[in-house]
């Protein structure tokens, strides 16, 4: 009978405050509830049921996971992902950082151009090696052509646009196309 209690009072030890507190979590927008249910093991005292919840909560994360519901990515992948998709408006779901917490956000991007089209006397529109295609229109005639290897840099402007300077001239505004 002993034992029974025992296994009982471990079992709602390990299962019962991580699913309440993961419940928690998924609703108040913080941590997927795999991961909530993995930080809350951490507050179990007994060895055996936290290893018990440890165990159990990774096994939730790698199912997660494996089956596409959850991506981890490391803070390099983050970045790059950050700079491939600059200049593009999208909502706030801070799962690229720039949250309250996080640096700021990424407010100027230098890049190197990879293709070039004159699409009018005073209009270019070109690609950097983000895979990023920009627009730059009414190009006053004394900016000299953007050309394949110059470096290139954004900075975010107002209303959506950026100053886009290229080869350090001087900068003209213009937005992403694609």
């Amino acid at each position: 009978m002993l034992r029974s209690t025992i296994a009982a009072l471990a079992f709602s030890i390990a299962f019962g405050p991580t699913g309440a507190l993961a419940q928690e979590a998924e609703n108040s927008g913080e941590a997927p509830g795999e991961f909530a249910a993995l930080k809350a093991c951490r507050d179990i005292g007994d060895d055996a049921a936290r290893l018990a919840c440890f165990d159990r909560a990774v096994g939730m994360v790698v199912e997660a996971e494996a089956s596409g519901e959850l991506r981890i990515v490391d803070k390099v992948a983050a970045e790059k992902t950050r700079r491939r998709l600059f200049g593009f408006s999208l909502p706030d779901i801070n799962i690229f950082g720039g949250g309250d917490d996080d640096e700021e956000e990424l407010e100027l991007l230098q890049t190197t151009i990879t293709s070039v089209r004159r699409i009018r006397d005073d209009a270019w529109v070109f690609q950097t090696e983000e895979g990023a295609v920009w627009q730059m229109l009414n190009v006053p005639s004394r900016i000299r052509p953007p050309k394949v290897g110059q470096p290139v840099e954004f900075k975010k402007a107002s209303l959506g646009s950026y100053f886009i300077r290229v080869n350090s001239q001087l900068g003209v505004k213009g937005r992403r196309i694609r």
